[in-house]
């Protein structure tokens, strides 16, 4: 985690410390901001940058994904993907680790979905199989990544 920051260095400082992060940027400029984010990017992460001014907002426009709260002014909370409605960041946390799981479940979908095709399609193609069947395994398919999908409650 990187954190790029308009105000002073004392304050980012202590903030830094708090949340952990090690990597710490103080009183940048907007255009630093979004060079910061496009450098990033062209380096090949997935930029999630959060911000709340003005200052914010190229760089907001700039991520992969944006987050602003709903305090922020509304250029930046227009710039924004997502807007947080109460005053806290904590669900930031709590929606990558759902992003992070529905991915997980996306990719266990696929494979199910592949292995299936892999096996059932021949064997219905070569009549290895009664269409009763080649249904009853399409459908079991079909339940089982439904399943699979609903654990990420």
């Amino acid at each position: 985690m990187i954190l790029i920051s308009g105000d002073t260095k004392a304050a980012v400082a202590r903030f830094a410390q708090t949340i952990g992060i090690t990597e710490v940027t103080a009183e940048a400029l907007p255009q630093d901001k979004a060079a910061l984010v496009a450098d990033l990017a062209r380096q090949g992460a997935k930029v999630l940058m959060v911000g709340d001014g003005l200052n914010d907002t190229a760089a907001l426009a700039a991520a992969h994904v944006s987050i602003s709260s709903a305090s922020a002014l509304d250029a930046a909370r227009s710039a924004s993907d997502m807007v947080l409605m109460g005053k806290s960041l904590a669900p930031i946390a709590d929606a990558m680790r759902t992003a992070t799981s529905a991915r997980a479940r996306i990719r266990e979908n696929f494979t199910i979905a592949t292995v299936y095709n892999m096996l059932a399609v021949p064997l219905a193609v070569a009549g290895l199989c009664s269409p009763l069947i080649a249904a009853l395994a399409m459908s079991s398919s079909s339940i089982t990544v439904g399943l699979n999908a609903l654990r990420l409650r």
